[in-house]
């Protein structure tokens, strides 16, 4: 699988998936979360409340992944998933790691080819860049799946610079 990084906004991106950054009610939020809903139209948000009326009636867990229409967005479909709060006094980094695999999993199941990845918790849920990009493409770079592409779509320069850092460190 090709890793690719761009500096942007992931709602602009074609691909046939982008991945949210959910929060586990699936009803829109900030951050990511908001900017696809609101780009997205309401058909993003009706099939997100058929899920929560179905199988995650408590909500989405963190770490898990589901896919709904793209709605208005250039891409195919959405896969969301819950990234854990960052917290010093608790190892979460499985549960990160579990939000690419998961998402990586739905994306097979869809036959997705190119799959864009925003840094997932490491916004308002406080997961520190650099180890957000470690566990993010060291994640994505063992993975199994037959995705062709996994991007990752960083919202500003900061957090671009950090991810081709450690995507350099992990190509020597």
């Amino acid at each position: 699988m090709e890793i690719t990084l761009v500096q942007g906004d992931i709602t602009e991106e074609r691909a046939d998936a982008i991945v949210n950054a959910a929060n586990s009610s699936l009803l829109g939020g900030g951050g990511v979360d908001g900017a696809i809903h609101r780009r997205g139209g309401p058909e993003i948000l009706q099939e997100c409340r058929a899920l929560r009326a179905s199988r995650y009636e408590k909500g989405l867990p963190t770490g898990q992944a589901v896919a709904t229409t793209a709605g208005r967005l250039p891409a195919r479909w959405v896969i969301h998933t819950v990234g854990p709060v960052y917290a010093r006094s608790e190892d979460r980094s499985h549960l990160l790691a579990s939000c690419y695999t998961e998402s990586l999993k739905v994306a097979d199941g869809l036959g997705a080819k190119v799959v864009a990845f925003p840094a997932i918790s490491a916004g308002v849920y406080g997961w520190p860049m650099d180890d957000a990009a470690r566990i993010a493409l060291s994640t994505v770079r063992e993975s199994s799946a037959q995705v062709t592409e996994a991007r990752f779509v960083l919202f500003g320069a900061e957090a671009y610079a950090v991810f081709e850092e450690e995507l350099r460190r992990l190509d020597a």
